[in-house]
Order: structure tokens, then C-alpha cells, then sequence
């Protein structure tokens, strides 16, 4: 039984990772050796002041999400400082590079260790927040929709799942989870009463979203939040000449793209910077300078989560030591 839990986190682990190297395969693949020169010369030569402004909105936003964090976490009885909620939002960013989702659980430890608060109720918080995430990047799909209806319906055709398959999986685990939590509730044994207790503090933790007293506070983070993703991704357009003239309604479809395909991977590797460059080529942008636009973006970002998740883990015992 050890042996088989091993073997499906070792695979979990894996799996994203061939997928992103398949899509690095992909990409050297479409491209000769002068197009790959090329690509190299784009990035080699591209302007980094505005690459040093995207890394700086996107800073911006994690801020941001870790100030927001502490809304949902009031209503419950608790008040987080600041800086950990900071250093825990890059650790989870961090860890999701090596094990996908991985970085949520770690993010509810670092409030469990440092400042008392269960990690139940904590993830329960962090549950809703991914929620609101998800609304949020429907609503950009949405807006996009409006702007760009025919090239997305086609895109999403070849390369996505079926909407309906997903809403229909969505809403039948929904309803599995609320009968099993039916069930287990009337059982009195000692495992099915901490399963009971855990639904409890998770179911409470996401709660506080419509608890909270400052519901317009945590609104104008999100919508900032979202501003400065969309922003970070359309900032980079100028550090490469090619790519300068390109649309906002092309770079919000590149970004709802590289949203959609990042969690598939550890952090989107291979894949990521594939997938954004058949949305710019399709805008007329060739393939060498569509490639160097993707491989920026994700480097930059992943460069950041590395270098500040990094930090993070050295700096959360010593900002947390006692006197």
C-alpha cells in the first residue's frame, strides 16, 4: 500500500514534467537551427526594462494577494502579520514548481506553524480563494470572448477540453463530496469524526469570503491582482521590436491561454511558452519571435518564484524567531 502511494506521488510528480518536456521537444522540433539563433538573438537583445517592470507589477500582485489573504482570515478570529502571509504566498509558488498544488498545503503549514491558526480553517480560505481565481479567469475568457469570439471557439476546439465534460465532472464531485460528508457525519468512529471535523473547519474557512465585513476591500485587490497579471503579460510585448504592434485583444488571448495551459506542467514549463506562441502567430507575428515572447515571460516569471520562494524559505524562521 506504501509502495502504490509512493508510486502515485512519484507520477504526479513526473507526469507534468514529461508533459513539459514533450512541449520543449515541440518547439525544437517547428524550428530549425537558424530559427532556434534566432529565438536566442530575440531574447539575448531584448529590451529588460520592460521585462523588470513586468517582474515588478507581478511582485505587486503578490502583495496584494497576501494583504487580501488576511480578510478572509479575520472573520475566524485571527490576524496573521503581514510578512508571513507574504512569505507563505511565495513558498506556495515555489512549490508548486517542484510538486503541482503542493504549494497550497504548504501555505496552510506555514500559518499552522508560525501563526496558530488550523490548518484546516486556513486551507478552507485558501479553497475559496482559488474559487475566486477561477470566476476571475472566467470573466477574462468572457471579455475575451466579446473581443475575439471566432479565433478562441476555434483555438479552444483543438486544443481544449470539452466545457460541458468539465462542468458536468465539476458539479458530480460537488455532489459526491456533499453525500459523502452526509454519511460520515452520523458514523461516531474516530477517523470518520476527524474527517467530520476537518470538513468543518474547511467549510468554515471558505465561509469566511461571505463572513468578511470588508467585502469591497477584497474585491479592489482581486480586480488588482487581475490588473497587474493581464498587465505583467502585455508589458512584455514591448521589450521585443516584432511583438510592439501586436493588439491588447491578442495579448489578453495569449494570456487566457497560458493561464489555461500552466497548471498542466510544474509551473508550466515546455508548454507554456509553446502554447502563447500559437496564439501570437495566428496574430501575424512569426514563429521565432512568438517563441522568444513565451520563453521571456515564463522565465521572468519563473525566475522571480525561484529567487523570492527561495528567500522565503530561509527568511520565515528567522523573522518568526523568539527573543
Amino acid at each position: 500500500m506504501l509502495n502504490k502511494l509512493k508510486g502515485s506521488k512519484l507520477l504526479k510528480t513526473l507526469l507534468p514534467l514529461l508533459i513539459g518536456i514533450l512541449f520543449i521537444y515541440l518547439s525544437l522540433n517547428n524550428t530549425t537551427a537558424e530559427d532556434r539563433e534566432t529565438i536566442y538573438n530575440a531574447i539575448k537583445s531584448a529590451d529588460y526594462r520592460f521585462i523588470l517592470l513586468s517582474l515588478i507589477m507581478g511582485l505587486l500582485s503578490h502583495f496584494s494577494r497576501a494583504y487580501r489573504w488576511r480578510f478572509m482570515l479575520n472573520p475566524m478570529g485571527y490576524n496573521p502579520r503581514y510578512i508571513n502571509s507574504v512569505l507563505a504566498i511565495f513558498i506556495t509558488y515555489i512549490a508548486n514548481l517542484g510538486v503541482p498544488r503542493s504549494g497550497e498545503l504548504f501555505r496552510a503549514t506555514v500559518l499552522q506553524t508560525y501563526e496558530n491558526v488550523p490548518f484546516e480553517k486556513s486551507f478552507g480560505t485558501i479553497i475559496a480563494e482559488r474559487t475566486i481565481d477561477l470566476i476571475m479567469l472566467l470573466l477574462t475568457i468572457v471579455v475575451a470572448l466579446f473581443l475575439e469570439f471566432d479565433l478562441i471557439v476555434s483555438f479552444l476546439e483543438k486544443r481544449a477540453a470539452n466545457p460541458y465534460s468539465i462542468t458536468a465532472i465539476l458539479i458530480g464531485s460537488i455532489v459526491s463530496i456533499y453525500f459523502f460528508y452526509k454519511q460520515i457525519k452520523k458514523s461516531k468512529n474516530p477517523l470518520a469524526e476527524k474527517i467530520t471535523t476537518l470538513f468543518n473547519g474547511l467549510s468554515e474557512g471558505f465561509l469566511t469570503i461571505v463572513k468578511m465585513e470588508k467585502k469591497a476591500a477584497y474585491l479592489l485587490h482581486t480586480l488588482f491582482i487581475w490588473a497587474m497579471y493581464i498587465a505583467m503579460f502585455y508589458t512584455i510585448k514591448f521589450s521585443i521590436p516584432e511583438t510592439q504592434s501586436l493588439v491588447f485583444e491578442a495579448l489578453l488571448i495569449g494570456f487566457i491561454v497560458g493561464a489555461l495551459t500552466i497548471s498542466a506542467t510544474n509551473g508550466g514549463i515546455g508548454i507554456y511558452p509553446f502554447s502563447v506562441s500559437l496564439v501570437l502567430i495566428s496574430y501575424g507575428i512569426s514563429i521565432e519571435s512568438s517563441l522568444a515572447f513565451g520563453w521571456i515571460m515564463w522565465t521572468a516569471q519563473t525566475v522571480m518564484v525561484i529567487l523570492f520562494g527561495s528567500i522565503s524559505f530561509f527568511l520565515l524562521p528567522l523573522v518568526n524567531r523568539k527573543n
